[in-house]
């Protein structure tokens, strides 16, 4: 028997108590599928729901070992370490505001330099973070939300498939386009395909998200493909000077 996503939707309240049918959580455009919607409010009740979301505060992980990031969900305030040419860099910055400082080495960029890198940062916080947090975003505003149906992950799980695009202003990239796949077992995100234009008929590429762990309230994918170790973590308290001072992070 095929499972239906309301089933989904009951089953996951029986099993965690969360509401899952949040109307004022729901932004996306007008256009967008309702089967869709309510998929999309199963997964994040199954990742354990809007306000275990909404309790986490300080997260950190790194991108592909590529970029370390720490995050204040509260306040926006980040800090994002990279080793570009070479040269060790540290941005400390707001992402809501966009202000923030630049360190090479240790030695605080100023003027058009600082403001180059903290626009690369900003592009870079913004990419990371949906590859962590996507799940949470399909219902944001200037989403349009679609269904294309049912079908297999690469590895051979069933699950529903969202479409994902966006409207002009969204985001640094708003021509590209998701498929996401929500295992019907799980419930959870278990891979999506990403095309780098939405009327490419083939994706660019596809990757799992697996290996699913509950970090703090939450639940985020640990595997992304490329062997890659993430070092997710999610904290109760982070000392103030992470977020502010550059000199390195102890451990």
């Amino acid at each position: 028997m095929i499972k239906r996503p309301a089933l989904l939707l009951v089953l996951l309240v029986l099993a965690t108590g969360a509401v899952v049918a949040d109307p004022s959580r729901v932004h996306v455009n007008d256009e967008s599928d309702a089967r869709a919607i309510e998929i999309a409010q199963a997964t994040v009740a199954a990742m354990g729901g809007w306000d275990a979301l909404d309790a986490t505060r300080y997260v950190s992980w790194n991108f592909f070992a590529r970029r370390q990031h720490y995050w204040d969900r509260h306040t926006g305030d980040i800090r994002i370490e990279s080793v570009r040419d070479g040269v060790s860099t540290v941005v400390l910055m707001n992402i809501q505001t966009g202000e923030g400082r630049v360190f090479n080495d240790g030695v605080q960029l100023e003027g058009e330099a600082a403001a180059e890198v903290l626009e690369f940062g900003q592009q870079a916080w913004v990419n990371d973070a949906y590859w962590m947090f996507m799940p949470y975003k399909m219902l944001d505003p200037g989403v349009t939300l679609g269904y294309v149906g049912e079908k297999q992950t690469a590895d051979g799980m069933d699950a529903w498939v969202l479409d994902l695009t966006f409207g002009v202003g969204v985001g640094y990239t708003p021509e590209n386009r998701y498929h996401v796949y929500v295992g019907k077992d799980s419930g959870l995100v278990e891979q999506w395909d990403f095309y780098a234009e939405a009327g490419n008929e083939e994706p660019s590429f596809a990757s799992p998200w697996k290996d699913w762990k509950t970090f703090g309230g939450i639940k985020l994918a640990t595997n992304h493909g490329r062997g890659v170790d993430w070092e997710i973590a999610v904290h109760a308290t982070l000392p103030a000077s992470v977020l502010s001072d550059p000199a390195p992070v102890e451990p």
